[in-house]
This record gives structure tokens, C-alpha cells and sequence, in this order.
């Protein structure tokens, strides 16, 4: 009879190596030390031989099964599979295996990576990827290849893995096909084949004052584009809603005043903003001037300074620092702000003031915008500091409130 999972998984070792049998050839090895591993068994010209399709349940039942109609096709065409393999495995040299090519493309991106991005990416592709497909020739992979791939991630529940995985596939054959070593990106091809990811109803933020370092540190070695680079800098230090980030214009800041006052008609609560700007903020503003003042966004899209940049670049950044958006997200410097300063003793209304949570009635919201300003000049110039000694990894600046 053919072979269920549930029989194979209640295979147990025994004193001697034996087979279970799934049929046409199929059977499943299980060792004295409980290793189960598929193989297969054919004649070719009246000779019996054998060929391992991998471990179980790195290889599932199904692709067993499906491996071994491959097989069958090349043996009805006169093919020996395990003379092909290894003709295969000759053919495609050392460099041009996908796990060779990939490796490559990841030394070459290292030095613009933060050490938790490499290892979360490598660890995915040692485990998500080159068990599968790393020996295989990368310009002779296909879409059916990454969408095995990215179908085990699924089948495990690990959607958002394989989402990423994806990504980082269709990264390396990018690279390949720029260095001529592959035709094109199957990756691409399979991107709406991955459900889509459940919404996250919170917005994810490290409060822990021992992770905000290097949090910062890694935004201070990020390597992507000047205004980008700033605009990350930029946010923890104003904790604004990420449209508001983006959306900021020159004609809006007041360097002189330390002031960056944001209308109404680009405010969630339909109210005007005052952001009082620290000594820090007012640095990074004095930096991108120079690049995209005096006029227009602060921050324009790197494509055209007509529009702003991309409601994703700070969220997209993050990632390539290597913080998932289970960790961190652009919303997430509003939600480590109000965490700290309420733990620190400032004033709720000051914090809630400055976090542009306004008040159900609007028409009072709408006039008391510069509500606790004085204070609220204070706490932002605090909260730098206490950012900065973070980052230093030194003697951390008190952020408690002082009573007048």
C-alpha cells in the first residue's frame, strides 16, 4: 500500500535498517538512529541501481512522489538519472550554483548591512533555500522551483518567511542576470503567489532603552541615499506620524525659531501642529538644505523633488537594517517617545500635546495647538539628548522631568 504521512511519522527505529515502500520504486530508508531519507530504484539496460532523493521531512511525502515521476520520465526517454545527475553536477561548476552566486551577492552587500540583517538573511537562505535548490545551476531555475520553495514556508505556517524569501531570491537573480550569469528572475514571476500577510493591528516599537542604541547606531551606519539617511535620523527625534514625515516642506520650518509647524490640512486630527525642533533636529534640517532647500519637500522622492518620498522608504529601510516590522516600524519612534517620556515623569497632557493626540472637540483642538509649547520645548530637547547618550552607549542622560 502506498505511504500516508501519518504511517511515516509513526515509523520507528529498529535494530536494523529498513524500508517502507510507497510503490514504483519509492521507498523511505529508516536508519538504527531514526534517519529517514527517501530513495529510489530503477533498472536501466538491465542494470539495478538507486538514487537518494533527500531527508525526511526536509522532502515531503508529495515531493518524493513528485521527484520520482520525474525520474520516470527521464528513464522512459532513455535517460539514466543517476548518470545525469551526475553529468549535472559537472556542468554546473562550483560558481554557478545557486548557493555559490548567492553566497556572492551576499558578501558583496555585507558592508552596507547591519550585523542582524546578514545573519537573519543568511540564516534564511542556509535554511529555507539552499537545501532545495543550492546544488542546481542558477540559470536553470525556474518559476516551479521557487515556488516549491516558497510552498514549504507556507505549509508551515511561516507566511511572512516566505515572503521574504522570496524577496531575497528574486535579489540574488537580479544580480545574476547583471552579471550575465542568469537570463532572468523567476522570483518576480511568483510574487502574487504568497498570500498576502495578516494585518498588524499595532504598530511595533522598541522601548527598551538597550536596544534604542543600537537601533540608532545601525540608522548612523545606514548606507542608502543622503535624504533618505537624514529623514531616518530625523524621525526619532520628532516621533511624527510617517505621512507627516514625509510630507514636510521647507515653507513649514523655522530654523531660527526651532520651530516646524504643520498645517492642519496635513494633520490626521485636522488640526495645526508645533514641533518644537532640538538642537539635533535642527542640525540634520541645516544638512538636507543644503541638498533640498530652500523650497519644496524637505524630503523628496529620489526619483523627482516634486513629489515627497515613498510612504514605504522609512518602513523599507528599517528593514534593510534588519529590524522586521514585528520590531520596528517608522510609526514605532511615536510609540518608544510616549513609552519613555510617561515613564519619566512628563507631563501626560504635554506628551499627548506633542504626539498630536488632540481632543474630541476640534473647534478647542484647533486653538490650543501651542497648548504646554513651553514645556513641550523642553521635553523634545531632553529626549534628544537622552537619544544621543543612548547611541553613545556611555553614561545615559536623565530624561525624568524636572519640577518647577
Amino acid at each position: 500500500m502506498p505511504l500516508t504521512d501519518a504511517k511515516i511519522k509513526a515509523a520507528k527505529p529498529k535494530t536494523n535498517e529498513y524500508t517502507l515502500n510507497d510503490g514504483e520504486g519509492l521507498a523511505l530508508v529508516v536508519s538504527p538512529k531514526g534517519r529517514k531519507w527517501w530513495r529510489f530504484r530503477y533498472q536501466m539496460k538491465g542494470k539495478r541501481t538507486g538514487l537518494s532523493l533527500g531527508t525526511y521531512p526536509y522532502i515531503t511525502l508529495q515531493d518524493a512522489r513528485t521527484r520520482r515521476s520525474q525520474l520516470k520520465t527521464l528513464i522512459a526517454q532513455g535517460i539514466d538519472p543517476s548518470r545525469k545527475r551526475k553529468e549535472d553536477k559537472r556542468r554546473s561548476s562550483a560558481s554557478e550554483a545557486f548557493e555559490a552566486v548567492a553566497r556572492e551577492w551576499f558578501q558583496k552587500n555585507l558592508a552596507g548591512w547591519s550585523g542582524r540583517h546578514a545573519k537573519t538573511t543568511i540564516e534564511r537562505l542556509e535554511k529555507n533555500v539552499f537545501p532545495f535548490i543550492g546544488e542546481r545551476p542558477i540559470s536553470e531555475l525556474g518559476v516551479e522551483d521557487m515556488l516549491g520553495v516558497v510552498q514549504r514556508c507556507e505549509k508551515r505556517g511561516a507566511v511572512e518567511t516566505a515572503r521574504r524569501v522570496r524577496q531575497i531570491m528574486s535579489q540574488i537573480f537580479r544580480y545574476a542576470v547583471a552579471a550575465g550569469r542568469a537570463e532572468r528572475d523567476p522570483a518576480a514571476d511568483i510574487k502574487g503567489a504568497i498570500p498576502p500577510a495578516r494585518k498588524v493591528k499595532h504598530h511595533p516599537s522598541i522601548t527598551d532603552p538597550k536596544e534604542i542604541g543600537p537601533l540608532l547606531r545601525a540608522i548612523d551606519s545606514f548606507s542608502g541615499t543622503f535624504v533618505v539617511h537624514c529623514a531616518l535620523r530625523f524621525a526619532p527625534l520628532v516621533f511624527v506620524r510617517p505621512g507627516e514625515l514625509r510630507n514636510a516642506e521647507w515653507n513649514e520650518i523655522d530654523l531660527e525659531a526651532c520651530e516646524w509647524r504643520i498645517p492642519e490640512s496635513k494633520m490626521k486630527g485636522g488640526s495645526p501642529h508645533i514641533v518644537p525642533l532640538s538642537k539635533q533636529a535642527v542640525a540634520i534640517l541645516i544638512e538636507v538644505y543644503k541638498l533640498t532647500g530652500p523650497s519644496g519637500f524637505v524630503f523628496p522622492s529620489i526619483r523627482t523633488a516634486s513629489r515627497p518620498m515613498s510612504e514605504n522608504t522609512i518602513n523599507v529601510s528599517l528593514r534593510r537594517l534588519g529590524y522586521d516590522k514585528e520590531e520596528m516600524t517608522g510609526h514605532g519612534f511615536r510609540s518608544m517617545a510616549s513609552t519613555l517620556l510617561n515613564e519619566h515623569g512628563w507631563h501626560k497632557d504635554a506628551i499627548e500635546r506633542q504626539l498630536a493626540h488632540t481632543p474630541k472637540d476640534k473647534v478647542r483642538a484647533s486653538y490650543n495647538y501651542a497648548e504646554h509649547l513651553p514645556e513641550r520645548k523642553k521635553m523634545m530637547q531632553a529626549w534628544a539628548d537622552y537619544l544621543d547618550s543612548l547611541k553613545a552607549g556611555g553614561k545615559v542622560v536623565p530624561l525624568f522631568a524636572k519640577v518647577n
